[in-house]
């Protein structure tokens, strides 16, 4: 995709229907955060082309949510099969395909297996999923398509994980979900070039 098949309200130059963030315009912990994200060794995956462009328009959100986002994806709060699984249910359930391609390959790069992403991209049973990553994928499909975790569900969650990680594993989906809520506003754009993987159903 290139910038010349954007819609008409989005800026080339940021993906989004926001301007790109100026530097000079974000104060000391804006500016912080701002050269964090345009670091290769920052932790952004997406740089300020995706949701830390975003949010840096409120320099305040970026600065309250970093420190969560920092934990629940960079601090090994969760193993990175677990995490990598919850972001990719999560995106799908959100139809969120700018989460989705950026995770997909990171879920691959970890170890989640091709039938455990297929299974999430095409909402089959997973079937061939280990029993945690199984529990996750059955936890977000209900938490967001069924708005009801059934009882059945939460029990073995939280026979896998214990009360303090599942409370991880809920909360970064949260986050995630929120992510995907400013993607969905504000129509981030996925890199001209780079090939939506999410199926447009």
């Amino acid at each position: 995709m290139d910038d010349t098949a954007f819609p008409p309200d989005i800026h080339p130059e940021s993906g989004c229907r926001l301007p790109p963030v100026e530097r000079e315009a974000l104060d000391d912990v804006g500016k912080e955060i701002y050269d964090a994200h345009v670091d290769p060794d920052g932790g952004s995956i997406a740089g300020l082309w995706g949701p830390g462009g975003i949010k840096l328009h409120s320099p305040r959100v970026s600065e309250y949510t970093r420190d969560l986002t920092h934990y629940l994806r960079l601090d090994e709060a969760l193993d990175p099969m677990i995490r990598e699984t919850a972001i990719l249910v999560t995106a799908r359930e959100c139809e969120s395909t700018f989460e989705w391609t950026a995770h997909e390959p990171l879920a691959a790069q970890v170890g989640v297996g091709r039938d455990v992403i297929d299974a999430i991209k095409y909402r089959k049973e997973p079937a061939g999923a280990p029993a945690d990553q199984a529990a996750v994928i059955r936890l977000g499909r209900e938490m967001f398509a069924d708005r009801k975790v059934s009882s059945d569900t939460y029990a073995k969650a939280l026979e896998i994980f214990g009360p303090r990680m599942l409370v991880d594993v809920v909360a970064l989906m949260g986050e995630y979900a929120g992510t995907a809520a400013l993607l969905c506003a504000f129509d981030m754009q996925v890199r001209p070039g780079q090939e939506p993987l999410l199926p447009q159903d």
